[in-house]
Parts: C-alpha cells; structure tokens; sequence
C-alpha cells in the first residue's frame, strides 16, 4: 500500500511511496500529528543520486521492525534536499553541531516545535564501520524522550538559539585590492601541484575557485593562468570525467581524480563546461572547447525535458551497483575495440584486472604525442582511432541499463546551466573548425549533437528560458518543477541565478524581452529576500521553520547571497542603478574577514568581489539595424571580457532595454559607446577601434 510520497513531486520521495515506513512529506499534517500527539519527529533528508542514500533506504527504510517503530513511536519525514534547500540548511549546520560532520543521507530527530536534538548521517542496519546500528538508535532516542524529555527540550531550544544567532553573524573587512590580492595568492599558494586542485580526497572540482583565478589570469597572473590550465587538465583525463559519454561524475574519491563517486549532477556540469569554455577564450586551446563542448552535449542528450528544462542529476546507482554504468572489464574493450584496443590499452594504461574494484574507470595516462611515437602514427592518426574507440564504446554503453534521472526541473540549476548555454551559443562559431549557421538537425529531436552549431545551441537557450519563464511562476519564481506539478515559493539561489541566466541570454540576442525579465527579478529579489540590516536571506520568510535560513558560504551549489550581489552588479552597470551597487559592495564587505579566513569556501563571493573591484567595461552598441552592428559584434565575439556589460539594439531603443542604450544620439554609421566603471571614452565605428579599447588591461579601484 503506497504511503503519502506516491503523489509527491520530488522523484527522489517517490522512490520511498513503497516503504513500510508511514512517512509524510514536509508539511502542515505532518507537524500538526507531532504536536498533537507529543511525538518526535524523525527527519530523513537525502536526494535522489546519492548512493547512500539508497543503501540505508534498502537496509532500514524497507525493514518492517524498523518501519514498525518508526511508525509508532516516531512522525516520520522524508525530505528531498534539492526541492528543500532551505530545511536542508538549517539542518545540516544542526547535524554537523551536533554530530561533528555533515553529509547525506541526514538523519536528525526534532522536537514537535522542530528544534533538533540528535543527528547524525548513514547508519546501518546492523552495527559497523564503528556506527551503531539503526535500530540501537531509535531505541535509545525514543528512552530518552520518555524519561528525559525536559532536558531534550531544553538541549534544543538552545541549539536552535545558537544556529539561529550564527546566521546573523557579520565578518566585516574592507573590500580593497591588497584584500583579493592576499586571497588569490592563498589559493595558489594552497593548490596541488601533483594532482590538480585542492585539498586532499574526497576532491571537489571547486569550478568556482578555477573561474576566479581565470579572471586574475586574464589581467595577466601568469602562475594563476598555470594553476587554472592544470586543474582542467587534470580533471578531465578522465575518471570523475565521463571521457565516454563527456559530462562530469559528483566528485573523485581519491587525491588522482580517478574513482568518481558516480552521480552525474546538473549544477556540477553548467559550472564546469563554463569555465572550460573560459579557459578556451583565454588560451584558444581547442582541448578545453571540446571538453566544454562534449559536457553541453551531455546536458542536452541525456538531462533535457522535451519542453527545454534540464533535469536534475543521474544516479549514481544501475542496478543496484555504483558505477556499474561506467565502468569496464578488459575483455569488454578488447571485444569493443578490436585492432584499436592496443591503442586505447597504452593510452589508459589498461591492465587485466582493471583499476577500480577489478574494473577499469578510463583515465588517460599517455597523452596523444607520446601514443602517436609509441605506435609510429601521425597524431592525426591517433585521435581519428581514439575518437572512433570513443564512439564505439559510447554505442556498446547505451545498450546498458542506464541510470535513473532525476526528472525534476530546478530553476536555480537551470539558470546556471541557462547562463552556459547562452555563453556557448554565443561562441559557438569561433569554435576549432569553425562551424558556423545552421546545421540540418532539428533541435526539438535532441537525437544527435554530435554537429550542433551555433545555432542550434541558441535555440536550446532560448527554449530554455521561455520554458523557465512560462513554467516556474514568473515573475512569483517556483523552486521545482515536474510533470506540471510546481514545490513552494522560490529561494534566493533562485531569482539570482535565473537573472543572471537571462543576462547572458541578453548577450547573446539583445532581445530586451530577457533584460526585462531580468530586472523584474531583480526589484522581485531585493523585495523578498534583502534586509537592510541583515542583508540577504535564503527564503522570503520564516514561515513553517525553526528561523528564517540564510547560508553565506558555497556549498555543492554557489551561495545563493554571493550569486545574488553578482547579478546586482552586472543588472547596477546596465540600468546605472548605484543603490543596487551599494548593497552589493555593503553585503561583500558585510563578509569581507570571512571570505579571507575561508577563501576555498567562498568561491562566488571571490567572483562577486573581483567584479566590484575591478573597473567595469560598459558598452552599448547602437545602429539603424543589427545589421549595420555585425562588424562590431563579431569583434566582440572574437575575444573574452569577463568584466564587460554589453547591451545592443537598432536605433532607438525599446523602453525594455537597458538603460545603458537610452540617451545616445544616433550617429552617421553603427556605433559603440565604450566606458569604464561609468567614465565614457568617445563612440568608435570600427571593429579596430573597438578592439583597442577591449583590450586595455582594467586597473583594480581603490
């Protein structure tokens, strides 16, 4: 008999419509029974990629005895983390106080008035790996709140006090140059030389510190520069990247990026494929487009709705098994690869019982030169032969039992992705090879984006983004969407990402029906989720909570305050609106000591703080038809200007554009108004001009 998640929109809550267990998704009944009968709550947040998850769902959640004392004793919740962003802060930051570490699954027991008073993670069905079992511990729980209730109660009214007290905390610092300075030389002070990026296993791909440092590198930090073009390097030979099928895994389990942990996330692929796009408009390295390129793919061939949403993730799990999708036996690519299999054998160092568990995780170990001398080919040679295994291997894998997607749509996620694809689009036909104009594929298919050009990869975007717009509640923004079904109000991470989404779609069409969008988000964020005193919060209320959640630092997703104050700078250089730009210098400053004492945590707050201090490019393009404005815009498209605003239109713009274009007097011939940080040099009209002022090296302010 299904329990209550069977209607849930949340897949990952659907998996569980099953369970003995009697549980209640988040809401009013739920909280209602726990007061009215006096019983704790027992809160399971997790989500659906996550491999523990399943194991302890498998273990506990599918055990009668323990769905029997879960259902007696207990209100049992089950939360999806990615739909609730906000409960899984509030109690995360109260399982890692109360435990000494976080992660998921979560496991942490409220009173009826949804203070905490236990937590922990994973526990088995049985005691090991120095956890006691799941049932020791709802039975020791379940004593202690009939003999020592007033002491749990008391316990954790003060640990919601001291959560709620931190939230609120200020770390305040002066924003100045010297302050990013000494930030940027930690973290290259800090990175690891051997094997790419920071700090030691398990390894995140942290995209965020690699963009900051591509930033300082394109103001020419020669070491940033290298640090960045290594850790890309690194993580893309394979193992947490999918060298297959392309797309990044969650994380590596090792210092060598080797073993991923196998989920492949939504957030983790838009923030990578940007910053290896990024890292090809610095260097023109066709290495890095096509890996940003093969990433994109991916997204559109295995997480894209029919109507143009992106899913959420793919498991880790296939089944029943982690990687199981991925991974390989000798004999299977010596069958796959017949005479290319020596090849790929010295290219992937290939041994008879694998790397990985007896399995072999590809990871290239010899680059294409060394292959091309070993095997006396010509390099052409060896990337023809290392595609042609590529696509051999990818046909063999797809008859597999794929893993199961996370169908939900999530507009902070997508309006990462949004921003990327809009971005991609926009270069697409400077791309190694230079395929440009439309090619015969029809996007609304998605069956092949094998020679996706330019255009398509526009057409993608803008579905994108009128589906976003239509869907999710605009200008009221959603957090989820399924099948129809939409979760509650918007977060923060939400309305921030989406408009800085719409932004980069701006740039790439200058259709003012993005930027409008853009800037009704934006007055819509600062209503519902500033405070003056305080500055931003994650939700626009307190309501159905133990406190109203705002987190500061990034996690697995940028900080929703940090994205906030970055899209208040580009949408301040476009309408010239100095009050958005004060709150977004007041909230850096706000966490200025913080961000210096935690820099690797702090990513998009780095990003926010590197646009404030460095002297925008404001350009407005202006002409009797776009047209007459191509020459500029293909010179704008030939370089990368990380701390440009761009707006375009034929003379004389919509009220909708923005307020960068309006009081220019048309010239003789299309024209650009280039201006740093507000101070406007004279309009040029040829693309030579305009390169020249592009190109002049910005000076950080004081």
């Amino acid at each position: 008999m299904p329990n209550r998640l069977i209607h849930a929109l949340s897949p990952y809550l659907r998996q569980h419509a099953l369970n003995p267990v009697d549980w209640y998704p988040w809401g009013e009944e739920a909280l209602e029974k726990a007061r009215r009968e006096s019983k704790p709550i027992f809160l399971s947040i997790g989500y659906a990629a996550c491999h523990w998850c399943h194991v302890m769902a498998h273990e506990s959640f599918e055990d009668a005895e323990i769905a029997q004392i879960l259902n007696e004793h207990f209100v049992p919740i089950k939360v999806d983390r990615e739909e609730r962003p906000d409960l899984d802060e509030i109690y995360m930051q109260a399982t890692i106080a109360l435990s000494g570490q976080g992660g998921w699954p979560m496991s942490v027991f409220l009173t009826p008035d949804l203070q905490p008073f236990f937590a922990g993670t994973y526990f088995p069905k049985e005691p090991r790996y120095r956890l006691p079992s799941f049932r020791q511990v709802l039975l020791a729980v379940l004593e202690a709140w009939q003999n020592e209730r007033s002491r749990i109660l008391a316990s954790a009214e003060s640990i919601t006090r001291q959560l709620q007290a931190s939230l609120l905390n200020a770390y305040p610092g002066a924003l100045t140059p010297q302050w990013l300075d000494a930030i940027t030389e930690e973290l290259l002070r800090t990175y690891d030389w051997v094997h790419g990026g920071w700090g030691g296993p398990p390894k995140f791909p942290q995209p965020l510190l690699i963009e900051f440092l591509l930033h300082q590198a394109w103001k020419g930090n020669a070491q940033a520069l290298e640090v960045c073009l290594h850790a890309l390097r690194c993580m893309a030979k394979g193992g947490m990247y999918d060298w297959v099928g392309g797309g990044f895994h969650r994380y590596s389990v090792d210092a060598q990026w080797l073993v991923p942990h196998f989920e492949k996330m939504l957030y983790d692929n838009a923030l990578l494929a940007r910053v290896y796009l990024h890292a090809w408009q610095l260097t023109r390295d066709p290495f890095f487009y096509h890996i940003a390129e093969a990433t994109l793919r991916f997204l559109a061939r295995e997480l894209t709705h029919p109507r143009g949403g992106f899913f959420s993730s793919l498991d880790a799990d296939s089944e029943g098994e982690e990687g199981k999708y991925y991974v390989w036996t000798a004999n299977e690519l010596e069958e796959v690869l017949k005479e290319d299999y020596p090849l790929f054998r010295s290219a992937f160092n290939i041994r008879p019982f694998g790397n990985w568990e007896g399995k072999t995780v590809l990871q290239r170990a010899l680059d294409d030169h060394s292959l091309a001398r070993q095997f006396g080919i010509s390099v052409e040679e060896v990337e023809t032969r290392l595609e042609r295994g590529r696509e051999a291997l990818f046909r063999y894998r797809q008859a597999r039992v794929p893993p199961a997607t996370d169908v939900k749509v999530i507009t902070s996620w997508n309006g990462l992705a949004l921003a990327t694809l809009a971005e991609f689009a926009w270069f697409a036909d400077q791309s190694p090879g230079g395929a440009q104009g439309e090619s015969q594929m029809l996007v609304g298919s998605l069956e092949d984006f094998s020679l996706m050009a330019q255009r398509d990869w526009y057409l993608l975007a803008t579905r994108k983004a009128k589906f976003l717009l239509d869907a999710l509640g605009y200008p009221d923004l959603r957090h989820a969407w399924n099948d129809g079904l939409l979760s509650q109000e918007g977060f923060l991470e939400d309305y921030a990402s989406l408009i800085l989404g719409l932004l980069q779609l701006y740039r790439c069409d200058f259709d003012p029906t993005w930027h409008q969008a853009a800037r009704t988000l934006t007055e819509a964020m600062l209503r519902h989720f500033y405070d003056p005193q305080h500055g931003f919060f994650d939700t626009p209320s307190a309501e159905g909570l133990p406190f109203r959640p705002r987190q500061v630092q990034d996690n697995a997703t940028p900080s929703g305050s940090a994205l906030a104050v970055t899209a208040l700078l580009r949408m301040s250089a476009l309408e010239g609106k100095t009050e958005w730009r004060t709150i977004a210098e007041r909230s850096i400053e706000q966490q200025a000591a913080l961000i210096a004492r935690y820099p690797h945590a702090f990513g998009q707050w780095l990003l926010a703080a590197d646009l404030a201090l460095t002297p925008s490019q404001e350009i407005a393009l202006l002409g009797r038809s776009f047209q007459d404005l191509h020459p500029l815009l293909q010179t704008m498209r030939q370089g990368w200007y990380p701390y440009a605003v761009i707006a375009a239109s034929a003379f004389p713009p919509s009220p909708e554009s923005p307020a960068l274009l309006h009081d220019r007097p048309l010239q003789d011939v299309a024209s650009a108004y280039v201006c740093h940080h507000f101070v406007c040099e004279r309009p040029v009209s040829t693309p030579e001009e305009l390169h020249a002022l592009l190109n002049r090296p910005p000076s950080p302010t004081s």
